[in-house]
Order: structure tokens, then C-alpha cells, then sequence
């Protein structure tokens, strides 16, 4: 008998108290990456380009971008579909964006790692540094 891993997709919004430039920057300049995560990043702009965060933790390919707006990517894992991750950035006032993620294809035995490793590691992280006002 064939079985056939079951894949799940995790959605979650956020608001954070940044500009959506402020927010993209975070999201796609190594420095700033490596600032709010603490490891070397390898990040570009560029599609097709190859990504790496947290010591290679999350990894994959770069597949489109949107200035401000949009940012597209497969993260690998051993697995024959692609899981998608897609962020959108949207302003929400001169001080004010909502950040939402979607994954795609996460494996069913993965999917509470990842699930809180974007809730309470990514986005967190993400957000204290965004909106530390020390």
C-alpha cells in the first residue's frame, strides 16, 4: 500500500509599528537580517537567487519580488512540492504595517515546528526589532 504524506499550509497576519519600507529592508538586507536574527544572512533581491537564514535552518530560492509589497520564495525540504512562502507587506498608516504569511506545503509532521517557529521565533523576532524604541 502506497501512502502519501499529508501537506499542510499555515496563514497568520501581523501588525507592527514600522513603514513597510522599514519592513522589506528588514526582510531582504542581510544586515538587517543578521541583526534581528542573530546569524549571517545570505539574502538578494535577484530571482532564482539562493537564500539562507539562521545558519541554514531556512533555506531555498527567491522567487519574486515587490518593492515594499511582496516577497515570494520556496523554502526547501526534502519533499517533491514546493512549499511557497508568501509575504505581504501592506502599509497600514504613516507608522503602521500588517505583515501576512502563507506556507504552503508544509509537511504534516513538520507543520507545529514551523508553525510556531513563525509565530514565535521569525515573526517575533522580527517585531522586537522592528519596534524596539531603545
Amino acid at each position: 500500500m502506497i501512502t502519501f504524506a499529508t501537506m499542510r499550509e499555515f496563514k497568520t497576519t501581523i501588525k507592527v509599528r514600522a513603514t513597510d519600507e522599514e519592513v522589506y529592508a528588514a526582510l531582504t538586507k542581510p544586515f538587517a537580517i543578521e541583526l534581528w536574527t542573530g546569524y549571517p544572512a545570505t539574502m538578494s533581491t535577484e530571482a532564482g537567487s539562493e537564500f539562507e537564514l539562521w545558519e541554514g535552518d531556512i533555506c531555498g530560492r527567491n522567487i519574486r519580488f515587490e518593492e515594499n509589497q511582496l516577497i515570494e520564495q520556496e523554502w526547501y525540504f526534502e519533499q517533491e512540492e514546493a512549499s511557497i512562502v508568501t509575504i505581504k507587506i501592506s502599509k497600514i498608516s504613516s507608522n503602521k504595517t500588517s505583515i501576512y504569511v502563507r506556507q504552503t506545503n508544509i509537511p504534516d509532521d513538520m507543520f507545529e515546528n514551523i508553525s510556531e517557529g513563525w509565530k514565535d521565533l521569525y515573526l517575533a523576532s522580527l517585531r522586537h526589532f522592528l519596534e524596539d524604541d531603545e
